[in-house]
């Protein structure tokens, strides 16, 4: 590729013709085949969120977050009324289509709407929604709203370097990992290095086209097993 200088020979980044920025996202449900996210609302979701994180009875899931495990649902309610109601993040219960109820949650934070960078995080899925196709679809959910709806960029997947669950789905989803950045952060009276993950906007089509291939109801057995694995279908659109 020949490099782009301006007229003082300097390298210079590619132009981004009609760049006017990306939009904000609206607190606005998010339908899907095996699930449909919800903008967080306490009243309707905290009691079907904390049964369900309570399946988790180690906490594990709750490890590598800066808040929880909560022991009551009073406090868990609390935590949701003062840290999950704000518009960056802005917070989504993450709602099984096999039974109504919310399982999960996830957020879009870090917005940057001049910029076109918008991230993921807060994950936090009941171990009944992990491995699930609900469970992909939601991810991929979240980035078709921020690419297709609201015309980002990029897409960032930040976690624990620790976190090896996180980095593996990263990873499975087809995020880029971009390196780690050391002592990023204190959590938990912890050090975090944080890892970096992303997906940019030339990389979106292959990737929504894998995505609609393994998310198809023809893809799954009767049992529910998939056929072809996400990361195959990842290859061969790349």
């Amino acid at each position: 590729m020949t490099a782009r200088t301006n007229a003082l020979g300097q390298p210079i980044g590619a132009p981004v013709p009609d760049w006017r920025g990306a939009a904000v996202p609206p607190r606005t449900p998010i339908p899907g085949r095996w699930c449909t996210l919800e903008p967080l609302d306490p009243a309707r979701h905290a009691g079907d969120l904390f049964a369900a994180f309570a399946e988790d009875r180690e906490g594990r899931n709750w490890t590598y977050l800066p808040y929880g495990p909560f022991d009551t649902k009073p406090a868990f309610e609390r935590w949701l009324s003062q840290s999950c109601q704000g518009d960056d993040p802005l917070f989504h219960a993450v709602v099984d289509g096999a039974d109504g109820r919310a399982a999960g949650m996830a957020s879009h934070l870090r917005i940057a709407p001049a910029a076109g960078s918008i991230e993921v995080g807060h994950i936090n899925l009941a171990p009944r929604l992990q491995r699930t196709a609900a469970a992909t679809e939601a991810m991929v959910l979240m980035m078709r709203r921020a690419f297709r709806e609201l015309g980002y960029r990029r897409y960032e997947w930040k976690c624990d370097a620790l976190n090896a669950p996180s980095c593996r789905a990263a990873e499975r989803l087809g995020f880029t990992f971009e390196g780690v950045f050391r002592q990023a952060t204190v959590v938990k009276g912890r050090n975090r290095d944080t890892a970096w993950y992303a997906v940019i906007d030339a990389d979106w089509p292959a990737l929504e086209r894998a995505y609609t291939a393994w998310l198809d109801p023809a893809n799954f057995d009767a049992a529910g097993r998939q056929r072809r694995r996400l990361s195959d279908l990842i290859g061969r659109q790349r």
